[in-house]
């Protein structure tokens, strides 16, 4: 009996935690698959032929899409074509043909039907056993992938239970730059949960701030040593001194393992010392940054949006109630930052700073 197979995939983007359900793709057909398929049934037509009618169809299609019409193959699908883009008034040209023309495929209703009807499951198991850290957050400060030397960290997921005592077995906090630690204060060691006092290894420079958390366990006594990693990047906060001197020193920030800063706060107006936190947000539409201040507390207060897309000085302004009025930023590596945060932070990246006189 013909199935489709699928199995529970982890979805990391939830909170809480959810499972994605994944399709498995037994192999992948090509047109030389169809062509045997169709002959197989249809004897009187060889697969020669049937290649060559399906080839033909696919620059019959293309002909009639460049005249501008919509393909229709009645009870399957529909080819047609669309722009995307933006004109700045009506009388713009378009942009490249490359830059802007799209073809699609729009399935039809009854063909989706005629599948569905027909379908039979069959469901695989999950992947081999392994710790699985779905979340990492603060405690103290209740901020989520911050690694917080004065507070405490707490680990969610699954598979986490691990005796800290056992060969190998271990909860290891590694610096994306350098410096790793395996930990020993734990409070709670559980199957889904792992709440501990972080031993957060020195990196060569200040900015270096990033670490990933990993748990590595046996489930039995002559079991393989399965390690499994937070796929978030944890930072830990960044102290920025001396702004109440005439001439403040620069800070490094929201960087990963550079050996230079992404980042450089070259100054700011600051009347005390204040804990907040600096977000970055990759904008996919407009294709630039936005730089913004926010306080501590999880959909508290923000400064204005500062838009960004190239290497300049600028300057956020503080949030309602803050002593930091402002702060000045130098980017230095504009392209290197938003490579990271598509990259390594799903769009978004937040520093917590520390800000001293």
């Amino acid at each position: 009996m013909q199935t489709i197979q699928w199995r529970p995939e982890v979805n990391a983007m939830t909170t809480p935690p959810s499972w994605r359900i994944l399709a498995v793709p037994r192999r992948s057909a090509g047109i030389e698959d169809i062509a045997a398929d169709i002959a197989l049934r249809h004897p009187n037509f060889s697969k020669a032929d049937i290649l060559t009618i399906l080839r033909a169809e696919d620059k019959a299609v293309q002909e009639r899409l460049l005249n501008g019409e919509q393909v229709t193959k009645e009870g399957s699908w529909s080819w047609f074509v669309s722009f995307s883009g933006r004109l700045n008034h009506p009388n713009e040209p378009l942009p490249p043909i490359d830059q802007c023309l799209n073809v699609n495929v729009r399935i039809s209703p009854p063909f989706t039907r005629a599948i569905r009807q027909s379908a039979r499951t069959e469901r695989l198991p999950v992947r081999e056993k392994k710790p699985v850290i779905n979340t990492a957050s603060d405690a103290v400060l209740d901020l989520d992938n911050v690694l917080n030397p004065d507070g405490m960290l707490r680990l969610g997921g699954r598979n986490l239970d691990f005796d800290p005592k056992q060969p190998d077995s271990r909860c290891l906090i590694k610096g994306t730059e350098s410096g790793s630690a395996v930990q020993s204060r734990f409070g709670v060691i559980e199957n889904s949960s792992i709440m501990l006092i972080p031993d957060i290894p020195a990196q060569s420079q200040p900015w270096n701030n990033e670490y990933t958390v990993s748990v590595s366990t046996r489930y039995s006594e002559h079991g393989t040593l399965r390690t499994g990693a937070c796929r978030q990047m944890l930072r830990s906060p960044l102290t920025l001194s001396g702004f109440g001197q005439p001439d403040p020193p620069e800070h490094g920030i929201l960087t990963g393992k550079a050996a230079s800063p992404y980042i450089s706060v070259i100054g700011g107006t600051v009347t005390a010392d204040e804990t907040l936190r600096i977000q970055v947000i990759l904008d996919h539409r407009k294709k630039v940054l936005l730089f913004s201040l926010l306080d501590m507390e999880k959909k508290g207060r923000t400064g204005p949006v500062v838009p960004v897309s190239e290497n300049d000085e600028y300057t956020l302004q503080g949030f309602s109630d803050s002593a930091v009025s402002s702060l000045s930023i130098r980017v230095n590596d504009y392209a290197a930052l938003k490579e990271m945060i598509r990259n390594s932070y799903s769009g978004r990246l937040v520093d917590v700073l520390d800000i001293l006189l």
